[in-house]
Formats: C-alpha cells, structure tokens, sequence
C-alpha cells in the first residue's frame, strides 16, 4: 500500500486553531495529501491558510437544527480522500496541533501491522497560549498527557484489549483506506455532540477490528475552556445517548448523564427507561481546562 495519506478535519469557528494545525502539517516529517477540511456551516474557514503545502481541500456541509453533524461531516471528508486517493486517512480535530512526526508515525505503524487496524497517538492537553501564541516547537514540554489513555512510548505500537474500544475517540487516529470501507464510517444517526465517537468503537469491535495504541504520534490539544458536565449539549448528549443504547444495548456517557441528575438537569424516566430532561433547575457546571472531553 503505497498510495497518500490524507489528513482530514472538521471546522465550525476556531480558525486559529485551524491555521496552527495547518502551519504543523506543513512542517512534518511527511505531509499529507490531500488536507481535507470539512467546513460546517463555515465556508470562509479555510482563507486564512498561509502554507502553500499541504493545500486544503475545503468540503462544504449544512447544519441541521439539530446541531452540527460530526458524525456525516467525518463521513463526508472520508469520501473526499478516497476519491482523492488516499490509501491512509488520518483523522485530527481542528484544535489538535499534530507533532512533526504525527502523520510519519501514524503511516509506519500501519505497515507494521499489515495496514490492518485503528491506530490512535496519545493526545496531550497544552495550558492557555502566551502572549506571542504556541512556539512552533518544543511543544512536549508544556503539554500533559491525557490520564485516562494510554501513552506508549515512541516507536511502541500496544494491541488494546477489548474493554480499551471504549477508549477510542477521534481527536486523533488513523486506519487504512479499506478498513474504513469495511467498518462503513460514523452512524450519521448521531447529530450534535456526543456518542458517534463511543458508537464508532463499538463498531470496530463488531467488526473485529484491531485497535492499537501508538507510541509518538503525538497531537497537542489546544487551549479552549469547557464545562463540566457540558450542560451547553445537554440536548445532544441526551438525544444521542437514546440513540446509541437503541443500537448497542447500553448507556454511554454515564458519567455526564449522572452528573446532569446530581444538577436537575436530566433524570432516568422509569417508565420509559429513557433519560430524559428535568425541570428542577440545579447548580451550574464548573468551567475548567479542557482534560476529559471538547
């Protein structure tokens, strides 16, 4: 296999974010082609872009009222590759800065395993930007790895057991162009925030696909606040938790829907056995840096 590698993301506002990602790409040990960028909702997002190389490939998607849909927007960009050629589909949130041997690393460890597999680089959250923005390098220093995945070291690719396919999320992962095939990409039945990440992990297990944890395919986590829980989905998350236990047979995301109870924002109908919203209004989520989700 033998064909590009392309790097594809999703953009609704943050165009900073963008731009820092883009600039990354640009000075990696191997760039991608094509770099898709699924605009939703946003078709200036990519004007901004200085680099020559990787040029972006802007795809546009509407958004429903029902929130933006993640799920069809990453289907969408998948699409864009292939037909582009891509061999390899690196996924990356816009917020995520790849290290220089992000998308090196990511090819490598799929040659190792026969380009079978899911591969996912750890991801590191960076602290608020100084004054003259993140330094192009260096970047190891400031950031903190997240706690709850694993974190192997450079160059160690770990096969996950199956109770790790809950872990999977898409900040950051790669697989090769026919095991995406195989899987079929998101369930587009999730729209807004939410489950289509825990969803896709559950599909890779059904189809027997092997995850893997990926030592220095690093990608740093820009700074941006979020609330815990994220009361600001509170109708995503609710409606999209329905959805994923309609097809799986158990509740994801606990521990925010729990957290929703404890503020009286959502409560478990015994009637219908759905969670549902609640009137009893509660205390207010805290802001905190971002380390567990957004």
């Amino acid at each position: 296999m033998t064909g590009p590698t392309a790097v594809i993301t999703l953009v609704h506002g943050r165009h900073g974010h963008l731009r820092r990602q883009h600039e990354a790409l640009a000075r990696g040990t191997l760039r991608p082609e094509p770099y898709v960028v699924v605009t939703m909702n946003d078709p200036t997002a990519t004007a901004g872009l200085r680099e020559p190389t990787p040029a972006p490939h802007a795809v546009e998607l509407r958004a429903g009222p029902k929130g933006l849909p993640l799920a069809e927007a990453r289907n969408r960009g998948a699409r864009h590759a292939l037909l582009a050629g891509a061999d390899t589909l690196v996924f990356l949130d816009v917020d995520c800065i790849p290290g220089p041997a992000l998308v090196h690393r990511y090819t490598r460890s799929l040659a190792r395993t026969g380009h079978e597999g899911v591969h996912c680089g750890p991801v590191a959250y960076l602290p608020p930007p100084p004054a003259g923005g993140y330094p192009r390098t260096g970047l190891d220093a400031l950031a903190a790895p997240h706690t709850a995945r694993p974190n192997p070291p450079p160059g160690q690719l770990v096969r996950a057991p199956d109770q790790d396919y809950r872990l999977f999320w898409s900040l950051s992962f790669a697989l090769a162009a026919r095991t995406w095939q195989q899987v079929g990409g998101f369930c587009e039945d999730y729209t807004g925030y939410g489950g289509e990440d825990t969803d896709f992990g559950q599909l890779l297990r059904a189809n027997r696909v092997p995850l893997y944890w990926t030592g220095g395919a690093t990608a740093f986590h820009q700074y941006h606040p979020v609330q815990d829980p994220p009361v600001q989905h509170l109708d995503d998350i609710l409606r999209n938790a329905r959805v994923f236990r309609r097809r799986w047979g158990w509740w994801p995301m606990e521990g925010w829907l729990h957290a929703f109870e404890r503020l009286g924002l959502a409560h478990l109908d015994v009637r219908t056995g759905d969670w549902a919203r609640s009137d009893r209004p509660g205390t207010g989520p805290a802001v905190i840096p971002p380390g567990g989700s957004g």
